[in-house]
């Protein structure tokens, strides 16, 4: 996802996202030691998303605050 996309959700769906990407990556994770990850790109893919929405996230509240 964008950047742009993470900004413009609402702080709840942010933390649904956040929580929802952390589960991908630690299927992703198990799966990459089980053998069964083809593209392990994904891996970081999904972290470079997590990181992203961290940032909207702090960046909101940041702005809630002033």
């Amino acid at each position: 996802m964008k950047m742009s996309e993470f900004l413009a959700m609402k702080p709840e769906e942010l933390a649904a996202k956040i929580a929802e990407l952390k589960t991908e990556l630690f299927n992703l994770r198990f799966r990459l030691a089980t053998g069964q990850l083809e593209n392990t790109m994904q891996i970081q893919v999904v972290k470079r998303d997590i990181a992203r929405a961290m940032t909207a996230q702090t960046q909101a509240a940041k702005q809630a605050t002033r």
